[in-house]
């Protein structure tokens, strides 16, 4: 018999809700799903957080199925047990300082931490695998089961490393989250609490000495025994644990899962028919629903996190878009004219197109598609200004120019593993720098064993006597070690969450993104990952009470984050973050998102009078708004009974005040600080 565990790679998430958690999509765009205690599924989720306004923490579901996609469970027949083991871990303060694109081994060997003289983080300290968060594997088998990556339930003899039980500032470490199994014993993942801490203060928004957090990763193994004496069956996965999706049903125009698929079509022969002999095939035949569609729905839901009017009007549909005939050929040609090409990697030319912003035409111009940020708009090494759909998207768009696609609804799906390409087509593919649930580590074939198949550097029980290693780099090849999809990322997450917005961008000199540590002028104004960090929303309190809290009609247009104002208070307060959800999603084609469940009562608010900061009392007839924190619980716990639950929670919790550096934070990598 042959299984395989689906998703092969799955995406649980962070939350601090200390009771209650959901069950990631399984659809692309779609929502999570409540469930019971023990993770079995119910519908779709109605609240993202508990009534305290905690969030809800975020578990990935794994199944077992045949070639035949019938699920096998623990009350299947002939089924004997099914046994799982989970080996999450933490390497980020044992990698490198985040440095953009520098490292990247797909620009060349020159390109490496070494040759490029990246500082390490914690460089000081003596014995790099204490800085590890690796608390070892866990095993779960049976239904109704529950298990937690906690100090105190380490495996016998396995050399775990944790992180310093109390911190001067956050929170410390204690769990990278738990393991359940459900009433057929399917496995759920469920991801901790957002928790971050260290012993110094905050410098950079990349990574700050001696801070922890609890983002995690690694591989899934499963064994399945069969009463008849067959031999048993042993399958892999993996998991990775992000941070909070505030927008779920918005999907990035770069998905992950387009990256793995980019990498599947271009180094694993996985389309031959569209990609063999290192080159795409001329004639490979599109299909418009499956390939060219997506990609316009998804830029047209941009509209709802980010300001992007010049992006939105290539969603108009000012011409047939389904029409493969030849009148619509030159509206076809247009259109991707204004696609700007993929950089070639192998090229140290700056001169390459994602370093261009406009399309320019006799006195006409207009930003090219995406209108978002490259992976390295930030600093002068490996610069990528610009974003661009990866080849395989960018090849397939390039064949419904040209008139070769058909447009059929049913169509024939790519052979891969369609729960799979949900589960991670719900993170960022492009642009990473580094990204919010992992990094550029993901374009690399070196990290696959197979499409959608991280490869696996030891197998189960493989670190049981050595414990992991914290300076191999497995883009080198050999595999990957628990925690290595995720030690590129900003450490704590939160701190780069607050900077991940948007970047004033250089577009006249290819060669320099920064000048004097600044943003060089003219800049334009983009986007990085709007569905995943969102900065223009819609307002969606409907009630008197509501409105009041949060001090705004329903409809308005307003910065997402407006009122968290630091990094320290993102890392505090990132739970009061509002959800961005459809409220028309039983219709077709007619979607109205706005804000749920921001925790308003946190927030003060006042209008400040122009005159005040000109000096001209005239100007005191126009007036800002100005949101922030209110410092008085007390006023807090006053405004609501949902209000007075999340001020028992915050003071309750062990969290120390943050401080930063003496010199402070620097620049923000957008080189503003206007948040609007």
């Amino acid at each position: 018999m042959e299984l395989k565990i689906s998703p092969s790679i799955g995406i649980a998430r962070l939350g601090n809700s200390p009771d209650t958690f959901c069950l990631s999509p399984e659809k692309l765009g779609g929502l999570p799903y409540d469930s019971d205690e023990f993770g079995n599924m119910k519908s779709a989720v109605k609240h993202f957080k508990d009534d305290a306004g905690l969030i809800k923490r975020q578990g990935q579901r794994f199944r077992i199925f045949d070639m035949n996609e019938n699920e096998i469970t623990e009350n299947s027949p002939n089924i004997e047990s099914i046994n799982w083991t989970v080996h999450l871990a933490n390497k980020k303060a044992a990698w490198y300082q985040y440095s953009e694109l520098e490292g990247n081994l797909l620009y060349g060997k020159d390109n490496s931490y070494n040759n490029r003289n990246v500082p390490l983080r914690n460089a000081s300290a003596k014995d790099r695998k204490d800085l590890i968060i690796d608390p070892g594997p866990r095993n779960i088998s049976g239904p109704r089961k529950s298990i937690g990556f906690d100090k105190d339930n380490v495996p016998e003899n396995y050399p775990a490393t944790y992180p310093n039980p109390s911190v001067k500032f956050g929170t410390p470490i204690k769990t990278l989250g738990e393991l359940k199994t459900d009433d057929e014993g399917r496995l759920i993942v469920i991801g901790a609490f957002g928790h971050a801490g260290g012993d110094k203060p905050l410098t950079s928004y990349g990574g700050s000495d001696t801070w922890h957090d609890d983002i995690a990763d690694g591989p899934v193994y499963c064994t399945v025994k069969f009463s008849d004496g067959s031999p048993d069956i042993h399958l892999q996965a993996w998991v990775i644990v992000g941070s909070p999706d505030f927008a779920p049903e918005i999907v990035n125009i770069s998905t992950l899962s387009d990256t793995m698929f980019d990498v599947g079509v271009r180094n694993f022969d996985l389309v031959p028919e569209m990609y063999s002999n290192e080159k795409y095939n001329d004639d490979y035949i599109a299909n418009f629903h499956r390939d060219i569609l997506p990609i316009i729905q998804r830029i047209g839901n941009y509209q709802w996190v980010a300001n992007v009017q010049s992006m939105s009007a290539f969603n108009s549909f000012i011409f047939d878009f389904s029409d493969p005939g030849e009148t619509n050929r030159k509206n076809r040609e247009t259109y991707f004219s204004y696609f700007r090409p993929p950089n070639n990697k192998a090229n140290p030319s700056p001169n390459q197109s994602q370093e261009v912003l406009f399309k320019e035409e006799n006195d006409n111009f207009i930003p090219m598609m995406p209108l978002n940020s490259g992976s390295n708009s930030v600093s002068n090494e490996t610069i990528v200004k610009f974003l661009s759909l990866d080849q395989t998207q960018y090849f397939l768009l390039g064949q419904w120019a040209k008139g070769l696609f058909e447009n059929s609804p049913n169509y024939q799906p790519f052979a891969i593993d369609q729960t799979t390409a949900n589960s991670v087509g719900n993170c960022v593919g492009l642009p990473m720098c580094p990204g919010i649930e992992v990094t550029w580590s993901m374009q690399n074939p070196n990290v696959y064993e197979a499409p959608y198949l991280i490869s696996d550097q030891a197998g189960i029980g493989g670190y049981n006597e050595t414990g992991l290693n914290p300076n191999r780099d497995e883009c080198e090849g050999g595999g990957c070690e628990p925690g290595d999809l995720t030690k590129r990322m900003a450490c704590p997450w939160q701190a780069d969450f607050f900077q991940c917005t948007i970047q004033y961008i250089n577009f006249t000199d290819p060669e320099i993104n920064k000048d004097n540590n600044t943003p060089k002028p003219p800049t334009y104004y983009s986007y990085w990952w709007p569905p995943q960090s969102p900065w223009d929303v819609i307002t969606g309190e409907l009630t008197a009470e509501g409105q009041s809290h949060s001090h705004l009609p329903a409809g308005q247009q307003m910065n997402y984050a407006r009122g968290i104002n630091s990094f320290v208070q993102m890392v505090e307060h990132w739970s009061a973050l509002a959800f961005i959800k459809n409220n028309n999603a039983g219709t077709e084609g007619f979607p109205y998102f706005t804000e749920t469940e921001r925790n308003n009562e946190l927030f003060s608010y006042k209008e400040v009078p122009v005159g005040t900061i000109s000096g001209n009392d005239q100007d005191n007839e126009t007036t800002i708004p100005v949101f922030y924190i209110e410092e008085s619980m007390k006023k807090v716990a006053q405004k609501s009974q949902k209000a007075k639950k999340l001020v028992n929670y915050l003071e309750s919790r062990a969290f120390n005040e943050i401080e930063v550096h003496e010199d402070g934070l620097g620049i923000p990598r957008s080189g503003t600080r206007s948040r609007r």
